[in-house]
């Protein structure tokens, strides 16, 4: 018995190295979500053996997390900053990122106001955003109200979201006048409508890095679905929620 121990402890550790590497632990952007649960299920028909967890949150909150250890194999930011956060950490390896698609930034509300510049801000009286804290849209709105001079006087009017999807919902409901969110977001939307453009000229645009982490570099599934991620039928699922696709060549 004594000599089938050790037999049987390197057949339980490799078990258990299939059964992780089977798993595909996935942080990325909220602003995704929707795009990212058809991309999931894609990947899923091809590959029924790899399992796939998504945990979708605001930037920050997701690279918080990856550096106080969460389990993390890719990982999707809404902006670079986070990318840079981690990458400074050594938690990511700075060759393995990429720029997966981008997207714009818009005003919605699901009410009637007319807003034919970006100084028309000014007629509403409660405005949503994601937290400029963690979540890219608002910094990217923060920005934006910044560079047009508006923010000091609309700073009060501000009604800060945990994410971009809680600042669309505020404005599906009725519950603020207008709502920054991404052009993605909006399309989405039952009630609110788009009321507003954001002029580029005010904030950087938006990107979305993607890369492997330390641990995902390890896993041979991640890396797969990271491939995956690249190809023309990944892309066209991006493109159909309205994300704007980039040259990966």
């Amino acid at each position: 018995m004594r000599r089938l121990l050790p037999i049987l402890l390197l057949l339980l550790c490799g078990l258990t190295t299939e059964g992780q590497a089977a798993t595909v632990h996935l942080s990325v952007a909220a602003s995704l979500t929707n795009a990212f649960n058809e991309l999931i299920s894609a990947y899923q028909q091809q590959h029924p053996q790899t399992r796939l967890l998504p945990n979708y949150a605001a930037s920050g909150a997701l690279a918080k997390q990856i550096s106080q250890g969460a389990p993390s194999d890719l990982f999707i930011s809404a902006n670079p900053k986070w990318m840079a956060y981690l990458v400074e950490n050594s938690l990511i390896d700075l060759q393995q990122t990429w720029t997966l698609t981008s997207n714009s930034l818009v005003v919605v509300g699901a009410i009637t106001h007319k807003l034919d510049s970006f100084t028309d801000l000014l007629k509403l009286q409660r405005i949503a955003l994601g937290s400029p804290v963690s979540v890219p849209a608002g910094q990217y709105a923060k920005q934006a109200l910044e560079r047009s001079g508006l923010y000091a006087e609309l700073e009060p009017r501000l009604i800060p979201a945990k994410n971009v999807r809680q600042a669309l919902l505020y404005a599906e409901r009725g519950e603020v006048d207008g709502a920054f969110v991404y052009r993605t977001d909006a399309l989405l939307a039952q009630r609110a409508k788009i009321l507003l453009e954001v002029p580029q000229s005010l904030y950087n645009e938006v990107t979305y890095p993607a890369a492997l982490t330390r641990q995902g570099e390890q896993n041979p599934d991640a890396i797969a679905f990271a491939a995956f991620l690249k190809t023309d039928g990944a892309l066209e699922i991006l493109s159909e929620y309205g994300f704007v696709l980039h040259s990966l060549h």
